[in-house]
């Protein structure tokens, strides 16, 4: 079982920053793929960004060049550094971790983008 813990959410304004953390509970970034997704109020799921256990990284057309995925193994946490962000950005953001059938998720962070 993987335990994922997010957090650094908040109000933010347009342009602004943040960086969002996500601390698992073990030590599994050599083993699974983790991934930042969001959601938006009355809109589905979507992906953000993905670093691969060998360390590939991906992001959605959206969010690449100003979203930055990267992970510290000694603290067992990933990050999502997201810059010069947007009020479409307003969503809560989820942490993912998975490996084959297996995927396990966050409570999610509030990001919140407005004047």
């Amino acid at each position: 079982q993987v335990q994922l813990v997010e957090s650094g959410g908040g109000l933010v304004q347009p342009g602004g920053s943040l960086r969002l953390s996500c601390a698992a509970s073990g030590s599994i970034f050599g083993i699974y793929n983790m991934g930042w997704y969001r959601q938006a109020p009355g809109k589905e799921r979507e992906w953000v960004a993905t670093l691969t256990s060998g360390g590939s990284r991906m992001y959605a057309g959206s969010v690449k060049d100003r979203f930055t995925i990267s992970r510290d193994n000694a603290k067992n946490t990933v990050y999502l550094q997201v810059n010069s962000l947007k009020p479409e950005d307003t969503a809560v953001y989820y942490c993912n971790a998975n490996r084959g059938g297996a995927a396990y998720w966050g409570q999610g962070t509030q990001v919140t983008v407005s004047s």
